[in-house]
């Protein structure tokens, strides 16, 4: 039921492959870490981003906030400062209630026809 692409069990990710999974533009993905410093992918030797299964929840959180939510960046940013435990939690929560809301919309639609 989860329309969100799963992350496999590799440890490092780059950011094309971390761009098609989320579907957003690398470009967006190194704005983003410019401004939020949650997002930190690390860095090797010649500069190459690699994305951790954590980082790439992080943007998942914002693309939610920002796109999702349609918070500007300051908005999200503080959204997610605010949050100390880690930023899944809310994001799976809202996933979770947006399809209950989906079903119990199906439910009334159904006794609305009777």
């Amino acid at each position: 039921m989860n329309d969100q692409p799963t992350v496999s069990a590799k440890m490092f990710y780059s950011i094309s492959e971390v761009a098609q999974m989320l579907e957003l533009p690398e470009t967006l993905l190194r704005y983003w870490e410019k401004e939020f410093p949650q997002m930190c992918p690390k860095k090797g030797a010649r500069g190459v981003r690699r994305y951790t299964k954590e980082n790439i929840e992080t943007i998942r959180a914002i693309k939610d906030l920002v796109k999702g939510r349609g918070l500007k960046i300051a908005a999200a940013r503080e959204v997610l400062k605010q949050n100390k435990e880690g930023v899944p939690r809310p994001v799976e929560a809202l996933q979770r209630l947006r399809a209950v809301r989906a079903e119990l919309v199906a439910m009334r639609d159904a006794l609305g026809d009777m």
